[in-house]
């Protein structure tokens, strides 16, 4: 055990040492005779060493190093479409030293989240997300040298690629002829609806409706709708504001990490409109869900402000038994909470028209868990921010329903929600109705007073990250109260005991750190992607480069699907309905100027691009 281990280990230890060792935190509750420590919550399942999983038909695979895709053996993944690909006919090729207005004719950068959408028999489109751009690769001065057409590129190269797909050959392929290909960018037009829609604070000098914003950017992960509608949600929005000249900024700027400083993306010193000192009602038009159609590329996307303004991970909806629409989400920073939206009106199957402003009214709630003192599971309740109850009055700066959806961070500290190890994607099992959710890591656990090491959150430090999960009361997603326990708790037992070494679930065979994206798939798997350490030393040692996992929810056995390049981040899942396509993403490779070349290999420029994965027999993926 290292010097680091020791000195992450005591917020844990208290807990533990109440009367629970590792392994029989994790050794849950389906062996006949067993006392399981999660019995008296119905979200218990077993978490073994091994099993022989039922949903689980492939052969893990080691860690890698290499600056290439490597999955299981009868599998196949292949590039469907990369960053400066050409969307339309007469499209300039990838270059670059291409302009803004090539980038705005080609897919996008950094792709994120994304949702398959099927037609026919032999037609799809998918809406893919553009987090962000890498500067040091988007330019061949590396961002140092930004002219007004470079940020413009840059904002172009942000946003959503919609792309139509069609068979060939048996495999789904991008069809650059396609009348739905489409790009939405940091400049699009897009429409504010919603109880924060015309609110003051959301005016400006070129859009004094307060109902007109241009542009979504940070796209981090996403939604789908049954009505057909594909949900953007916009992560740090924050990164690309800043200001010319010295501006006071309010403690409401400071909470979703505005400052006059960005992160080097200079679009402020071209574009007023990122001038915090010249527009400062311009970033409260971000960090919205923004929900797009698809299938009409006339159609205007809409900022639903119903569902809150933070650093939206993603937008995991289900349809209650009663009709209501739930969407769980997760603000990814250090400290933040986890959310839920409930619709005010039902969903009405046999009328897709009636659905589409459906996240336009409802309630917001934030999580509040609760453990006794020793114990990693408990219970907890989901408490409403609505103007007037829990203390969301004038007295405590909120003068309406705008004030608390605009500044929804806030809100939740005045109820008291729980601060989590930065909520990632949230996953709902089509199984078992239990809700998942990745808490990827978190620095300053047990270090902040606001971020107390705590049964949800059980290690100081946490560098590894874990996964939650909870049931809601009754089953209904709607209901008050849940229970809750941890799925799995990464880390690495190769170098570490206690819990730093993670679950008992996690071995040296698929051991990783940072889970990020999740899925679950019609069968019930779910997928784990990573965003973490790659360094693959000390406490990352043998953890190779970020990676895709599958985990039997059921008999909590978890097995490495696939290996990405150097540098990158494995995110984005989506499956084409038979389940025998999987999307999924390669983000950022060679980041920081690593040595990638992926996916061209020579000495090309490394690109983010999507990989269809397929069965050389052309069966189910994962089976």
């Amino acid at each position: 055990m290292s010097s680091v281990e020791r000195h992450d280990e005591p917020g844990f230890n208290k807990i533990i040492s109440k009367g629970l060792n590792r392994r029989q935190f994790l050794q849950a509750t389906t062996a006949a005779g067993t006392v399981a420590f999660f019995a008296a919550t119905p979200v218990a399942t077993a978490v073994a060493a091994e099993s022989n999983s039922k949903l689980l038909g492939f052969k893990g695979i080691p860690a890698s190093t290499s600056d290439t895709i490597i999955v299981p053996e009868g599998y196949q993944a292949d590039v469907l479409i990369s960053w400066g690909d050409p969307l339309f006919k007469g499209a300039p090729a990838f270059s670059q030293g291409a302009d803004s207005q090539a980038q705005e004719q080609q897919f996008g950068d950094n792709n994120d989240g994304m949702t398959f959408f099927q037609i026919s028999d032999d037609r799809a489109v998918m809406a893919i997300n553009n987090e962000y751009t890498n500067h040091e690769y988007l330019f061949a001065h590396q961002g140092k040298n930004m002219s007004a057409d470079d940020v413009k590129k840059s904002q172009a190269a942000h946003g959503i690629s919609v792309i139509e797909l069609m068979k060939k050959d048996g495999q789904w392929v991008f069809n650059q002829s396609g009348r739905l290909n489409r790009r939405i960018t940091a400049n699009t037009e897009m429409m504010m609806t919603g109880p924060a829609a015309g609110h003051d604070l959301l005016k400006t000098e070129a859009d004094p409706t307060g109902k007109k914003a241009l542009g979504t950017f940070n796209n981090c992960a996403n939604g789908q709708t049954p009505w057909g509608t594909y949900l953007t949600c916009e992560e740090n929005f924050n990164s690309v504001f800043g200001a010319n000249s010295s501006v006071a900024l309010s403690s409401t700027y400071a909470r979703y990490g505005l400052s006059e400083q960005d992160a080097g993306y200079e679009w402020y010193k071209h574009d007023p409109r990122f001038d915090l000192a010249k527009t400062p009602n311009e970033p409260h038009r971000h960090g919205w869900v923004v929900e797009i159609d698809p299938m009409n590329p006339n159609a205007t996307p809409k900022k639903r402000t119903a569902l809150g303004r933070f650093k939206h991970e993603n937008a995991a909806l289900t349809i209650n038994n009663d009709g209501h629409v739930v969407v769980y989400m997760g603000d990814d920073e250090r400290g933040e909470h986890l959310y839920r939206f409930v619709s005010k009106n039902k969903y009405n199957a046999s009328n897709p028209a009636a659905n589409r402003d459906l996240l336009d009214e409802g309630t917001l709630f934030v999580a509040k868990f609760d453990a006794k003192d020793g114990e990693l599971k408990g219970d907890g309740e989901w408490v409403e921010l609505t103007f007037g109850k829990n203390g969301l009055t004038p007295e405590n700066g909120f003068a309406s329903q705008a004030d608390i959806l605009i500044f929804a961070r806030q809100a939740a500290t005045q109820v008291g929600a729980t601060t989590m190890d930065r909520p990632e994607w949230v996953a709902v099992n089509p199984k078992s109705q239990h809700v998942f959710c990745t808490l990827t890591n978190n620095k300053n656990r047990g270090v902040k007073d606001n971020q107390p090491v705590d049964g949800v959150n059980p290690r100081a430090k946490n560098p590894y990250g874990h996964i939650v999960r909870w049931a809601p009361s009754g089953k209904d997603h709607t209901a008050k109260r849940f229970s809750w326990d941890l799925y799995l708790i990464a880390g690495n037992p190769t170098v570490h005991t206690g819990l730093m070494g993670g679950s008992d679930n996690i071995n040296k065979d698929n051991m990783f750190n940072s889970p990020d994206g999740i899925g679950f798939d019609n069968a019930g798997r779910l997928w784990i992607q990573t965003d973490g350490k790659y360094t693959n030393e000390g406490d990352f040692s043998g953890m190779g480069n970020n990676q895709m996992l599958c985990g039997d929810p059921e008999s909590g056995e978890v097995r490495r699907f696939l290996t990405g390049p150097v540098a990158c981040e494995i995110t984005g899942l989506t499956f084409s309905p038979d389940q025998k396509t999987m999307f999924i993403g390669v983000q950022h490779p060679g980041e920081e100027l690593a040595p990638s070349h992926f996916p061209d290999g020579g000495n090309t420029i490394p690109r983010s691009s999507v990989i269809r994965i397929t069965r050389k027999d052309g069966g189910i993926i994962g089976a």
